[in-house]
């Protein structure tokens, strides 16, 4: 953000069309009201006539042709981006990370060449090295409320069914897959979203919610419960999105009430458990992973506000919530219904109605009680077999992270060699804890075929911006940590 900005980045070329003065506030940001706040910026408020001045000079920056990377970890600018691409009738790509490799993949299609908006400075010589075309954003609020204010025209509507971002994610050969959402999609998430929330909050709606999110906005989670909710939900946003424990508490702090934190619970454990003084807050929305109801209720006391689990996936969106320490329960939102997948096992399901069109199998095991509740078992990729037993790992993982003195911890499971059973390993972060002391706290709860054949203390583990920890980088982790001892006489 305060990183210069090089003399040609994100200059259009030659002859690219002019883009006409359009007017957002009534197709996008709901509430037609050109001050209301919907970002934060230090804890200046920007209003929502700013974000659209910023998005029409931007478009305005844009290449004559192809789809943009949205990089931004700005909330505003990222939310400038979107919205530029909009005008300049182009899909907005949101990448998993930002690593070389995802990079490389997104430029190898027959389309025309995606260019790359950024506001991290340290990023640009990779992306040049890339040969990926960039547009680099930082603030200029001053400019912004200057031409916001100069009568734009209400003529332009964003074609409801045309892509207007696309969520990417990895599979298992490692290609980005695509996941197209439109404005009506988007649209109809938010409301549901905002229907679920405000119905466990008893509010109305969330109008003048002012949201902290820890998870970044290219994350399906980041994009519909910080975005969204802003653009479309009345909210608005803090444009940071804090790490350590410390940031998070400045950042609510800074904001006014009504206010959220919108987080995972890898972080939500950090920040409950880094013995700070927190801010209180109305409301915490946890994602990305089951939560504990021990951890749940921490949180509550800590923060002086309800939590509620959001249950969802890419494919998808939103799905159901929960408040944690009431019940076990989840409960879809708005229009979703589920019922079982008659191509699959029981324990399988399908999605419908609402913003998913289009019946979506569900990735995970449920527990169907009628066709808005469930209990969730698990991921189907997630289920392990020891010595004819059957479990699953966030089932050993939840166990191993209620412990006190863990930070953070995760089973894994090498590949079975021959004539022999593959014996669990669990990694912690556990600084004082002994191998001893986390056995013997797992041994009432678990089966003891489950039970880890090493404990193996680590400064961290390789978790993604959003707390996720994938098999693949677990599995790396896995084996580059315990090669020396494989290697040892």
């Amino acid at each position: 953000m305060s990183a210069p900005r090089p003399a040609q980045a994100g200059r259009p070329p030659r002859g690219s069309r002019k883009v006409a003065q359009p007017h957002f506030l009534e197709t996008l940001l709901g509430a037609g009201q050109p001050s209301r706040t919907v970002a934060w910026l230090g804890g200046r408020p920007l209003s929502a006539a700013a974000l659209l001045a910023a998005a029409m000079q931007l478009a305005e920056r844009l290449p004559a042709q192809g789809d943009a990377i949205n990089l931004c970890q700005d909330r505003f600018l990222f939310s400038a981006g979107l919205l530029a691409t909009q005008l300049r009738q182009r899909n907005c790509l949101l990448p998993p990370n930002a690593l070389p490799a995802t990079l490389a993949l997104l430029q190898g299609s027959d389309q025309p060449p995606p260019f790359a908006l950024s506001d991290d400075g340290a990023l640009l010589p990779q992306l040049r090295e890339q040969g990926l075309h960039t547009v680099f954003l930082e603030h200029a609020a001053a400019g912004h409320a200057a031409a916001a204010s100069a009568g734009i025209a209400t003529d332009f509507a964003p074609a409801p069914d045309r892509p207007a971002f696309s969520l990417l994610t990895s599979g298992s050969t490692a290609v980005p897959t695509a996941h197209p959402k439109s404005w009506a999609t988007a649209r109809l998430i938010t409301q549901a979203g905002v229907q679920s929330l405000a119905e466990h909050l008893g509010w109305r709606d969330l109008a003048g919610l002012n949201i902290v999110a820890t998870v970044p906005s290219q994350h399906s989670y980041g994009i519909e419960s910080a975005v969204l909710l802003a653009l479309l939900g009345g909210a608005a946003f803090d444009c940071a999105r804090p790490f350590y424990p410390a940031d998070v508490a400045a950042a609510l702090a800074r904001l006014p009430r009504p206010r959220a934190l919108v987080t995972t619970p890898f972080h939500l454990k950090a920040v409950v458990q880094a013995g700070l003084a927190l801010p209180q807050v109305d409301l915490i929305l946890s994602a990305t992973a089951p939560l504990s109801p021990q951890l749940a209720q921490q949180a509550e006391s800590a923060l002086g506000a309800p939590l509620i689990e959001i249950y969802g996936c890419t494919e998808a969106g939103q799905v159901a919530t929960r408040r944690t320490t009431r019940t076990d329960l989840w409960r879809t939102m708005g229009a979703l219904r589920l019922h079982a997948d008659p191509a699959a096992p029981a324990d399988r399901a399908v999605v419908s109605g609402g913003h998913v069109r289009l019946p979506t199998p569900l990735a995970d095991l449920l527990e169907l009680q009628d066709e808005r509740h469930f209990r969730l078992l698990g991921r189907a990729n997630d289920l392990i077999h020891v010595a004819g037993k059957r479990s699953s790992l966030g089932h050993l993982n939840y166990h191993l992270n209620r412990i006190q003195g863990v930070l953070d911890g995760a089973f894994w499971q090498p590949d079975e060699a021959p004539d022999s059973v593959a014996r669990l390993v669990a990694f912690v972060v556990a600084p004082g804890v002994s191998a001893q002391h986390i056995l013997g706290a797992l041994r009432p709860v678990l089966d003891a075929a489950f039970l880890p054949r090493r404990v193996v203390p680590v400064a961290a583990l390789p978790r993604e911006a959003t707390g996720k920890l994938t098999s693949a980088a677990l599995r790396e982790f896995a084996l580059r940590t315990l090669a020396p001892a494989a290697g040892a006489p």
